[in-house]
């Protein structure tokens, strides 16, 4: 059909005629077809699983004219140029950044025997320490998130460091806009980044009134960078706030009026941050920092003094010294990180293995973690949400239906509003907040960062919060999606097939 159309708009051309169309149109046949043998070839050295180099392939030689500009958005798996630009980085600063990175080391403990395979895989995918002396406190929701962020903000005196997925120019968004301008003008130092994607719809004049008033911007652009034109797959979903070097909050919340369930249908929104103090600070700091410098190719100076968490006895029960793993994850990897990392942490569950995520299109690998678990004996749960709000996200999560529940897994629809949370606990002995969903495009495709917690305190908040959230959460009876009409599963299938993009 392409071809017919493309033959017919040459021969329309007044100044070709029909047979200089028809060779025109040969030569450009010739280069499409022989591209697509190209981009085939290419698809089954590079594409990670069978599945897509399959499905890749035979696009890319049957349906090259359609498939070319898809595989230069989608095909790739890894984001370049990162990995060897903060490779150049420590080159050019290295006797800085081992001066930042030298008191972290005196923070490294090491973890419980029990725990030593995920301590020792986490550390050789990641830099970043486990480190104790830390202090967590879990943030339920989008006015206590909020809150904690705007008062570390105006307790901040020397800097701030800001990163967001979705900025927006609403309530919340101005609310965040007036505090921070008033600590630029009271002197502070503030730094915002924020993905180019993402806050695609974030105004002009938001951006510009911040940069008036002395704040520096910048724009984590993945097209940035040699070769990288059509390298508009991946997104920076990471949430991070610093204050000072001090205090630091991250977690699943962006910055905008939904968070605070301001957009029915999708409200009240369930979702959950983490604030930090003590060494797991710098660690977060070091992630920011990386991201600004793809972003600006500078480096801001910043404070790499650590604060232990308090342990005055007034604060004593808030206190307890507790031992924390920063793990950012992403497609500039040498290694599918953070799909490494989570189906090792599921292949250690003994007793109890509970997640929370409003995504769930698992790869092979993860989804095999997941029914080996529950067919040990391992009390594996999973909660999602009942409301959509991207339609085929949801619609595939119906097709894993039969077999996770074949298997022993129980799922769990989240009914009191929308569940936007990325929690996972393990056992008693391990507990995760971050920003990485149970989806491909968190493991392959986004950069994310979760925040491991391997203290009792810690995971006892945990666990007590999950509860009540499967307290609010329907069971998913096994003949759900049997039950369901022809339609609706050939959508969830399609919506699988989709997955690798999705």
């Amino acid at each position: 059909m392409l071809e017919t159309l493309l033959l017919h708009l040459l021969q329309s051309l007044p100044f070709l005629s029909s047979a200089q169309a028809v060779l025109v149109f040969s030569l450009l046949l010739g280069t499409v077809q022989t591209l697509g043998v190209f981009y085939a070839a290419h698809a089954v050295m590079s594409v990670r699983s069978s599945r897509g180099a399959i499905a890749w392939s035979l696009s890319l030689i049957l349906l090259p004219w359609a498939a070319i500009p898809l595989y230069w958005i989608f095909g790739r798996r890894r984001f370049h140029g990162y990995a060897e630009l903060l490779y150049s980085a420590y080159s050019d600063h290295r006797q800085h950044i081992e001066a930042a990175f030298q008191p972290l080391i005196q923070y490294r403990i090491a973890l419980d025997p029990a725990l030593e395979p995920v301590q020792h895989l986490a550390e050789t995918l990641c830099p970043l320490p486990f480190t104790t002396d830390n202090q967590t406190e879990l943030l339920i929701d989008g006015i206590q998130t909020y809150e904690a962020m705007l008062q570390a903000i105006a307790e901040a005196q020397d800097y701030i460091l800001l990163q967001m997925y979705i900025l927006q120019d609403d309530g919340i968004g101005n609310q965040f806009r007036e505090t921070l301008i008033a600590k630029a003008q009271a002197g502070v130092r503030i730094y915002i980044l924020y993905d180019g994607i993402g806050s695609h719809g974030l105004s002009k004049r938001y951006v510009q009134s911040l940069q008036r008033s002395g704040i520096t911007i910048g724009v984590f652009k993945s097209t940035r960078g040699r070769g990288n034109r059509f390298q508009i797959n991946f997104r920076n979903h990471r949430k991070i706030l610093v204050a000072d070097g001090r205090v630091a909050i991250v977690g699943g919340l962006n910055i905008g009026d939904e968070y605070l369930g301001k957009h029915p249908p999708l409200s009240p929104w369930r979702d959950t941050a983490l604030r930090l103090q003590g060494p797991a600070v710098q660690c977060v700091q070091c992630v920011f920092l990386g991201d600004w410098y793809w972003a600006t190719r500078k480096i801001p100076s910043v404070s790499w003094r650590i604060t232990p968490a308090p342990t005055t006895t007034a604060l004593e029960a808030l206190a307890t010294p507790e031992s924390v793993l920063i793990f950012p994850t992403g497609p500039a990897d040498r290694l599918p990180a953070c799909l490494l990392f989570f189906v090792n942490i599921i292949n250690q569950a003994q007793t109890r293995l509970w997640i929370a995520s409003p995504y769930f299109v698992p790869d092979g690998a993860t989804l095999t973690a997941l029914k080996l678990a529950a067919l040990r004996g391992v009390d594996v749960r999973i909660l999602l949400p009942d409301r959509p709000d991207h339609l085929l996200v949801y619609l595939c999560a119906f097709s894993y239906y039969n077999e996770m529940q074949s298997a022993g897994v129980k799922l769990y629809r989240y009914q009191a509003g929308f569940m936007h949370q990325k929690v996972i606990l393990i056992d008693d002995r391990l507990g995760g907040v971050g920003s990485v969903n149970l989806d491909n495009r968190s493991f392959f495709l986004n950069f994310e960062m979760t925040v491991m917690m391997a203290t009792p305190h810690s995971i006892q908040h945990i666990e007590s919060m999950l509860v009540q959230d499967f307290q609010r959460a329907a069971p998913v009876k096994l003949t759900t999606y049997d039950h369901r009409s022809w339609g609706f599963k050939l959508a969830a299938r399609i919506s699988r097939l989709l997955a690798p993009i999705l």
